[in-house]
């Protein structure tokens, strides 16, 4: 299984989703990699092992930022290593995206962007996906919200997807159909994860997005809708779990 963890708001991204994906290693995973949200800029660092081997790979780089998001791979598309490693980027560089799931229908996708001129530099479905997502995108001049919600009626498959660009830069997207999303609400701050152990220390009040919704996030706005653009009204839940902290 993979592990998720995003984060947006006033603190410093990097420190809670490495300590969130150490929370998910339980899942299992062969590679780790965070997407941060820089100036005018999504940084990508990414690495085949544990979640320690990303910390020294990332050494004394630049990390700040305060909105993020992070993945722990258990590869499916594509053997284990630092390219296949998520986020991935997007063809332009200018949106990041990470994913558990498989999208059954992928190699359909990718032949049809392949022909339009696109490039790979993984064998992952996610790629195709996150390029799939920004030819739409161009193609019709919509928002990457609405793009998401035209691809996603195009997809086959598992999918909890979380995308960072830069024409949004404190805004995380997330969609899910049949793997879990849990987003913590805190005070000008929120938190996503494959489950609620990321988040714990930070907040108690959560809320489950179910399949075929769509989040737009943000440090203090969190709004849901379905695949239709309908909004849907957040259910908020109290989680009280005894996590070792």
């Amino acid at each position: 299984m993979c592990g998720i963890v995003g984060y947006t708001g006033t603190r410093q991204a990097y420190p809670i989703i490495i300590k969130g994906l150490k929370r998910l290693e339980y899942r299992g995973y062969d590679s780790a990699g965070v997407a941060l949200q820089q100036k005018d800029a999504v940084t990508i660092y990414k690495k085949k092992g544990k979640v320690a081997d990303l910390e020294d790979n990332i050494g004394t780089s630049n990390v700040a930022g305060t909105t993020g998001i992070g993945h722990t791979r258990w590869a499916t598309h594509g053997e284990p290593n630092d390219k296949n490693a998520h986020p991935h980027y997007s063809a332009s560089g200018k949106i990041a995206m990470i994913h558990n799931g498989i999208i059954e229908n992928y190699a359909q996708l990718k032949s049809e962007l392949s022909k339009k001129g696109y490039t790979f530099k993984s064998d992952t479905d996610t790629e195709v996906l996150l390029n799939f997502i920004e030819e739409i995108k161009t193609n019709n001049e919509c928002t990457l919200e609405e793009a998401i919600r035209i691809a996603l009626k195009r997809v086959t498959g598992a999918y909890v997807i979380l995308l960072i660009d830069n024409e949004n830069p404190d805004t995380i997207i997330a969609a899910r159909k049949g793997s879990p999303l849990v987003i913590g609400v805190g005070k000008g701050e929120h938190f996503l994860g494959s489950d609620a152990s990321p988040m714990l220390e930070y907040t108690k009040e959560v809320v489950y997005v179910n399949d075929y919704e769509l989040a737009i996030v943000k440090p203090d706005e969190l709004i849901l809708k379905n695949l239709g653009n309908e909004k849907i009204t957040p259910m908020y839940k109290s989680w009280i779990w005894n996590w070792p902290l």
